[in-house]
């Protein structure tokens, strides 16, 4: 990366949310005053140490902060080069990462005196938390999930219904996460006066790709203290699944600025890249303007948005966060994809060398991390982010295995 690439990326995104020809806001005409009362009372929550205190209670005695940077020694051990660690996104409340972000929105939500929260959910993890903050502070709740996405995350809908959300199938196109963000911009552009949409990636019209970036890093800064604590320098590698890219640049953005540590995105790679077989935006995407922002989308030559595939419901999706767009021009973020089969290996082979099992989007990661690690020096380090749990993905799993179930 050169020193001009350096200096361009700690000046995003900037006023108006772009990172460089990507982001900003491509929304109706309904929708600029609500995205402008949004930035307006993000930034003021920023400077506001009550806010921030608050903040900070909840992700320590409710949602469980901070996470484990765990040494994955049989895994390490068995594939003979890198020292590998995972950082335990998984092992807080709810089961992943999203809460970081549904926490700090819901926060805002109040401050607004919206009474009602929506969002939309692929693998349902989103909607989990989403549906737990609501329940936590009082608001009435809708989540929005493709139908297809609804059975092979039924585990989810149980809990989000549990959680008191109304869950409402979407049964239009694909009936997965672009379909469900369509109907949540709907009931927003409906609902403004009192419903807040907590959108669940770094994604979307600005404010959202910076808001929910920030609310993320704490991922990061953890992470970069623990190594540190741990082996007395940084990590020469970070890995993490990319779908719409919140734990990915939550992981990434505290070590942007250290030019030798190497980060790597992984995208669902499906059933190889072959148009509608896959999830890889940027082996394969050009760029275009879906859901409020411009950035890397699958579309085809008429600029229609294609049918995407993966085996996780969280990375099935056709467009990519606007920063992680602008970190791939730059250099400074290597994109690759793993297959489902290579996904499906990685959740087998974590869950039995280190007893941990992975979410199906995180197994991508670990999918790269298990490509890699032989090849690198026994001495180096590398993070891997294991950004949920795959309670959720385990019958998913077991019918893919033909796993016999218990009579």
């Amino acid at each position: 990366m050169t020193a001009a690439a350096e200096a361009a990326i700690s000046n995003v995104p900037d006023a108006a949310g772009h990172f460089g020809p990507y982001g900003g806001r491509y929304v109706p005409e309904t929708l600029v005053y609500p995205l402008q009362e949004l930035e307006r009372e993000y930034f003021r929550c920023q400077q506001d140490p009550e806010f921030q205190r608050e903040l900070s209670y909840y992700l320590r005695e409710f949602v469980g902060r901070p996470t484990p940077l765990y040494f994955a020694e049989r895994l390490t051990r068995e594939l003979g080069g890198a020292k590998i660690y995972l950082k335990r996104e998984d092992l807080l409340h709810t089961g992943a990462h999203k809460i970081n972000n549904a926490l700090g929105q819901a926060l805002i939500a109040k401050r607004m005196n919206k009474t009602r929260v929506i969002a939309e959910t692929g693998a349902g993890q989103h909607g989990v938390a989403t549906a737990t903050v609501a329940a936590m502070f009082g608001l009435q709740c809708v989540i929005y999930m493709g139908a297809v996405d609804c059975e092979r995350q039924a585990l989810n809908v149980y809990r989000m219904k549990m959680l008191g959300a109304d869950v409402v199938p979407v049964h239009a196109g694909q009936r997965t996460l672009k379909e469900a963000v369509n109907e949540a911009m709907r009931d927003w552009v409906t609902n403004v006066r009192h419903t807040h949409y907590i959108l669940g990636t770094a994604y979307g019209a600005h404010p959202y790709p910076v808001m929910v970036r920030n609310f993320h890093r704490i991922i990061g800064e953890e992470a970069r203290a623990q190594i540190l604590a741990q082996e007395q320098r940084l990590p020469d590698l970070l890995l993490a699944c990319v779908g719409g890219g919140s734990n990915a640049i939550g992981l990434f953005h505290a070590f942007l600025e250290d030019p030798k540590v190497r980060m790597c995105g992984v995208e669902a790679g499906g059933l190889g890249i072959v148009p509608e077989k896959h999830a890889a935006r940027f082996h394969g995407g050009s760029l275009g303007v879906l859901q409020g922002t411009r950035s890397y989308i699958l579309q085809d030559d008429h600029g229609q948005i294609q049918l995407t595939h993966s085996v996780s419901a969280g990375l099935d999706y056709a467009a990519v966060g606007p920063e992680h767009a602008w970190l791939h021009d730059q250099g400074r973020v290597e994109y690759t994809y793993a297959t489902d089969d290579k996904a499906l290996e990685a959740f087998t082979r974590l869950a039995r060398l280190e007893g941990i099992i992975p979410a199906l989007e995180s197994s991508h990661a670990v999918a790269e991390a298990i490509r890699r690690a032989p090849e690198m020096p026994k001495d180096a380090l590398m993070i891997v982010n294991l950004s949920g749990r795959g309670d959720k993905d385990v019958a998913q799993v077991a019918a893919r295995l033909n796993l016999a179930m218990p009579v």
